[in-house]
């Protein structure tokens, strides 16, 4: 089922991908239009330009970046557009501020809106987050920080072959969107610098990410509320936190999480983070996740392997002492393979007024210091199949 799923995929990208490649009516070179490729000049109103161009067009059309660094202060692109086949090509390099309070009123750096049919393949994204990082470190008082992409309420997107390097935070966000495939992306942060997500997923339905590879300071790829029908495969994750379904639970009225799969992927170096986890927040609400399936996964010397926390409090503020509301089903574990640089190789922490269940574990081999790990479960009900090291210790 798997393979036939990730064979249907790759046949569907590609078709797209061609079909788009063979379609298209207008190109719009940004140097044509009047970019300087040194890196210093903002190309923003270029870029909006072109898009403009592209947008009220009732053909195909492409937006190309040569080959060169362009520097962007920000920008958004906003739709709905005339056409559903607009290409962002990059064969350079879209580069940010280094300074830190050129962006800091600002939430995104470069923001696709209410488009219908969008592609963005090739080149880099450099968001110059290394200062903003070193300020945040010192504990002095600093902007938050911008998102390099955000992709809001958008159908039928495309990303192809895309680096994002050094994110001011989150790396590429996908919020409120249906259909959206993403193919070799590859994202690179410092392994310490401080919420910068690889890919962010929530509000959004029939989302692919396969064959990336992800290293960062936070979640690889995090998982938000209102997400559904989520496939990641062949995702390499390392330096980062893991691939995370949460923090769900922060409202009392909030979107569920359903019919998520993680496979043929592999943690490593991730020895401050997590393998694979779910985490609510410890207090009231009506969220939930369920139907999550984690399959064929390496662990390489990572600190929480497999685990699930419906305890999480950040500083203790807004929810000591309450349980959380979030309810946590149908969740299986297979073949999933490797060493824990902890003892405790599965953590099952749930809710005591939501105790997760049928839960799944099948084929699970964990070690700890060339031992067995163990696990460690507190209103955790399943089943075990197969050979299960640690030992299952659910209800």
């Amino acid at each position: 089922m798997a393979l036939l799923r990730s064979l249907h995929v790759f046949l569907s990208l590609l078709l797209l991908f061609f079909n788009h490649a063979l379609a298209v009516g207008f190109t719009f070179n940004i140097v044509s239009l009047g970019a300087k490729s040194d890196g210093k000049i903002d190309v923003s109103s270029v870029l909006q330009t072109a898009w403009a161009k592209a947008c009220d067009s009732s053909k195909p059309t492409t937006i190309y970046v040569p080959k060169g660094i362009f520097y962007v202060r920000s920008v958004s692109f906003n739709g709905p557009c005339k056409n559903n086949a607009i290409t962002l090509l990059i064969d350079g390099t879209l580069v940010a501020s280094s300074n830190i309070q050129v962006l800091a009123r600002t939430k995104f750096w470069l923001e696709f809106n209410h488009i219908n049919g969008l592609s963005i393949v090739g080149g880099v994204i450099d968001g110059q987050g290394t200062a903003l990082w070193d300020c945040k470190r010192s504990g002095k008082s600093c902007p938050n920080g911008a998102r390099s992409l955000q992709i809001n309420d958008t159908k039928n997107v495309n990303i192809w072959g895309l680096s994002s390097i050094n994110s001011q935070m989150f790396n590429i966000v996908v919020d409120g969107c249906q259909n959206v495939h993403m193919t070799g992306v590859s994202v690179s942060s410092a392994g310490d610098s401080p919420n910068t997500d690889g890919i962010h997923v929530q509000q959004s339905s029939n989302v692919t990410i396969l064959n990336s590879n992800i290293g960062t300071g936070d979640d690889c790829i995090s998982i938000g509320p209102g997400t559904s029908n989520l496939w990641m495969e062949n995702i390499t994750c390392g330096p980062g936190h893991g691939i995370s379904i949460g923090s769900l639970g922060k409202r009392t009225e909030e979107d569920g999480v359903h019919n998520v799969t993680v496979i043929s992927s592999t943690f490593t170096g991730t020895q401050n983070g997590n393998g694979v986890r779910i985490k609510s927040w410890g207090r009231p609400s009506n969220g939930f996740a369920t139907k999550v399936h984690f399959q064929r996964i390496i662990m390489d010397n990572v600190k929480n392997p497999i685990i699930i926390d419906e305890n999480y409090c950040p500083h203790h503020k807004n929810c000591p002492g309450q349980a959380s509301g979030v309810k946590v089903s149908d969740v299986t574990y297979e073949d999933i393979k490797g060493t824990s640089a902890t003892e405790i190789a599965i953590n099952f922490d749930c809710s005591p007024i939501n105790h997760c269940t049928r839960l799944s574990l099948k084929d699970i081999k964990l070690t700890y210091e060339n031992q067995i790990a163990q696990a460690s479960c507190k209103n955790a009900d399943g089943i075990a199949s197969g050979v299960v090291e640690p030992s299952s210790c659910l209800a």
